[in-house]
């Protein structure tokens, strides 16, 4: 990969519909689902599921911050999930579909800071914003199967239901910005 690149962590409900929206961002280098926050190691997905494990539903993405910033990135993550519900993105309910986000550094940690004040004053949302700020120590890859999941079973009856609409919207919002 050519010149600097940088990571960015989010826990925005199921990472199937993080991963695909991230993925067709230009300056999207790379985009992981998997598993961060909580205390045990190596989780799987049935253990984290499970609600016991502290864990979020995380995606990382790798980005050229020449193409797109961070800012750029948590307007994104905002418009595309519910950030005023703890614990819950829709029909999933759990501790693992926290809306959080994992800073890696105190610069990311502002940022994220800044735009969660700017977002409570706009008033644009029906409540306040319950999105944690936490720091990132050790992000767990997801399984095979969950990796590209959208864009490999986008005929399977969650993918049509939930992600599909969520994709719509979001092209259609940031469609300059799409690859």
């Amino acid at each position: 990969m050519q010149g600097n690149t940088e990571t960015a962590v989010f826990g925005g409900g199921c990472f199937w519909c993080t991963e695909a929206i991230f993925s067709e961002l230009k300056g999207v280098l790379k985009v992981m689902p998997g598993y961060t926050g909580g205390g045990s190691d190596n989780p799987t997905y049935q253990q984290v599921c499970g609600g016991n494990t502290g864990h979020v539903e995380a995606t990382m993405i790798e980005y050229d911050p020449a193409l797109i910033s961070y800012t750029d990135l948590l307007e994104v993550f905002f418009y595309t999930h519910d950030p005023t519900t703890p614990n819950r993105q829709g029909n999933d309910v759990g501790e693992q579909y926290h809306s959080t986000i994992f800073y890696e550094d105190d610069a990311q940690k502002e940022s994220a800071e800044n735009y969660i004040e700017k977002l409570d004053a706009s008033g644009d949302f029906l409540g306040p914003i319950v999105t944690t700020l936490r720091p990132l120590t050790r992000f767990y890859e997801a399984e095979d199967y969950h990796q590209r999941y959208y864009e490999n079973n986008a005929a399977q009856p969650y993918c049509r239901a939930i992600i599909s609409p969520k994709m719509s919207k979001f092209r259609a919002k940031f469609k300059s910005s799409l690859k």
